[in-house]
């Protein structure tokens, strides 16, 4: 089996001054893209969502950012000034050689779909949410193209 990390995401309110921020950091631009329709909002749970979506990666590729701001639906809450201790984050995600087998794997533990959907991104990837221990939101993905 094999597991690796593909990218953390982060939900801003200023994309730009985010992309300028983590250019300044050290990461590089990899790509800036509009991401909505039926497939995007059936993966989130949020319905008719539109974000902008900035991936961010460190210059040996081994690590990725992505970077989003949502357009809607309107945001219901800011969480970017809570303590660091506080309970929470946007998501991480990985990307697995097989999706469903990993589904049926974690199902074993616990796992609930946030969708009852896997839903394909074109011809790119399967992509799926699932809530883990307490909660934790995770992205799983499996890439097809």
């Amino acid at each position: 089996m094999t597991i690796r990390m593909d990218n953390v995401g982060i939900a801003v309110e200023d994309l730009t001054a985010a992309i300028d921020f983590f250019t300044v950091l050290g990461l590089e631009l990899e790509g800036r893209i509009m991401v909505e329709g039926p497939w995007a909002g059936r993966v989130t749970g949020l319905g008719d969502q539109r974000v902008e979506i900035a991936m961010m990666r460190t210059p040996d590729g081994h690590a990725r950012l992505e970077l989003s701001t949502f357009l809607a639906p309107t945001v219901v809450a800011d969480h970017r000034r809570a303590p660091v201790n506080s309970w929470g984050y946007l998501r991480v995600m990985f990307q697995v050689d097989d999706l469903r087998d990993t589904l049926e794997r974690l199902q074993a533990h616990g796992v609930e779909m946030v969708s009852d959907d896997v839903v394909r991104f074109e011809d790119a990837y399967l992509l799926c949410y699932v809530r883990g221990p307490e909660g934790i939101l995770l992205g799983l993905a499996e890439a097809i193209g």
